[in-house]
Formats: structure tokens, C-alpha cells, sequence
């Protein structure tokens, strides 16, 4: 299920969305005083969230995290690698999580493929 943590809602500037859609600064990494900038948004057949920082691409684990904060731990979640003409790069240290809503069901390789 779709969900977000409220307590991390950015207010300004961007506003604050509405129930499943807007910006949350995450606090992240070993102390957690690295901030994770998170956009979500739920609307043309899927949810989305993306994660970036100033200074590098979200880690496994910071991607993990959010992934856990945003759907339940047993929700499947992707992250595509599109062919380089569809590249869009809005930031260059973003990562994308997406999840269709029209009751897709998404291919998942056997578990010894993804171990």
C-alpha cells in the first residue's frame, strides 16, 4: 500500500501536495544528518517516488529505506534502465522507484536469479 510519512513533509516552498503526493526531506545515512530529498506522486497508473542528494546518488540501503517509508516492506517496487534515447536527467544524483496501480502484475525472475 501507497503511504507517506507525513513527519518528513516539506511545507515551503514547494507546498505540501495533497494525501499521497508532494516533497519530504528524509533525514539518512550512518548518523542521520544526511538529508534524502524525496518526491512522491500517485497519478497515470502508478506510484513514484524519486530520492536524490546534493552530492551522490541514494545508496542501496538509503533506497531501501525510503522504499520501506513510501509501501508496505512486501510491496514490489522497480527501478527502470530505459534505452538512452528515452534518458531524462532532470538531476544528476536521482534514483527512481515506481509501481503501476492498475493491478499489473510485474515479472519477477526466480529467487535464485536476484540472490
Amino acid at each position: 500500500m501507497f503511504k507517506v510519512p507525513e513527519q518528513y513533509r516539506v511545507k515551503h516552498p514547494f507546498g505540501s501536495g495533497d494525501a499521497t503526493n508532494g516533497a519530504f526531506l528524509i533525514p539518512a545515512g550512518a548518523k542521520r544528518n544526511l538529508g534524502l530529498a524525496v518526491i512522491a506522486s500517485d497519478g497515470e497508473g502508478w506510484e513514484h517516488v524519486s530520492v536524490s542528494t546534493a552530492m551522490r546518488c541514494p545508496t542501496w540501503e538509503e533506497m531501501c529505506f525510503v522504499k520501506n517509508l513510501f509501501w508496505d516492506e512486501e510491496d514490489m517496487v522497480m527501478q527502470y534502465h530505459p534505452p538512452k534515447s528515452l534518458y531524462v536527467n532532470v538531476h544528476p544524483y536521482c534514483l527512481h522507484m515506481w509501481r503501476p496501480t492498475n493491478g499489473a502484475v510485474v515479472p519477477v525472475p526466480p529467487e535464485w536469479m536476484v540472490g
